[in-house]
């Protein structure tokens, strides 16, 4: 069998994402054969041995994959495990046993549409940048938005660490003494984006909440609940990835 990437090969084994996997590479949890293995290394997925934080991690000879959204109420954890023993997304998924992960991130005081999976292939392309799967949010900011900080916001803005983002779509949903209601599309997924966004035009945002990825719609369930993605849904997901980097396997 063709020697793989490592992080591709945990993806495919329902680790994490890619993403993911490159952090935990870094870290030194992860080793191949019992020793440690660094970025850009590869594996032969059918002979050598993969294992994590000394846990082996062996292929399923039958692969059942879930996708799952979740409403993430606020005051969770987006991962999969949390050594101070906070609450994370984990702990509202009663019912399901199988191993998933969370795609992407909504940080703590954050709410809404989060979808979580156990195919790596498929987490990887919604969350890579190059694939531009946009996502729906609702800001309510403070003060009250004005035009031009509504025209930076869609333009792109420089972030606190000197990155810049990307051209965002802004609207005003409401606006009332002191506050604005904004709906901002992105298309990256930068650590905190929108916050960080808000920050650098001179808004602070008191409630945020993701409505959409994709063409995936959050709807009508409710905070704290999960539910399995359509077929049709996953199929538009896929659609929607878009760049050189959204066909490959």
């Amino acid at each position: 069998m063709a020697r793989e990437r490592i992080q591709k090969v945990m993806a495919a084994r329902g680790i994490c994402s890619r993403r993911a996997a490159e952090v935990m590479i870094k870290a030194g949890r992860v080793k191949v054969n019992g020793h440690p293995v660094g970025l850009g290394d590869s594996m032969d997925p059918a002979k050598d041995m993969l294992s994590v934080d000394g846990q082996t991690i062996r292929p399923e000879r039958r692969k059942t994959y879930r996708y799952l959204m979740l409403n993430k109420p606020r005051g969770y954890l987006t991962t999969a495990s949390d050594e101070r023993g906070r609450r994370t997304v984990m702990d509202l998924l009663d019912g399901v046993e199988d191993r998933v992960y969370p795609v992407g991130r909504l940080d703590m005081n954050s709410e809404g549409l989060l979808l979580l999976t156990n195919d790596g292939e498929f987490a990887n392309q919604i969350t890579h940048p190059s694939h531009k799967v946009s996502k729906l949010y609702r800001a309510t900011v403070r003060p009250q938005a004005t035009e031009e900080q509504i025209a930076k916001l869609a333009a792109g803005v420089t972030l606190d660490d000197g990155s810049r983002t990307q051209p965002a779509r802004v609207r005003v949903v409401a606006d009332g003494e002191g506050r604005s209601v904004l709906e901002i599309v992105v298309q990256e997924g930068k650590n905190r984006q929108i916050r960080r966004m808000c920050e650098a035009v001179g808004l602070d945002v008191a409630r945020l909440r993701r409505n959409a990825v994709g063409p995936v719609k959050l709807g009508m369930l409710k905070s704290g609940q999960w539910r399995e993605l359509t077929l049709a849904e996953v199929k538009a997901l896929r659609a929607s990835a878009t760049g050189p980097e959204s066909k490959k396997k």
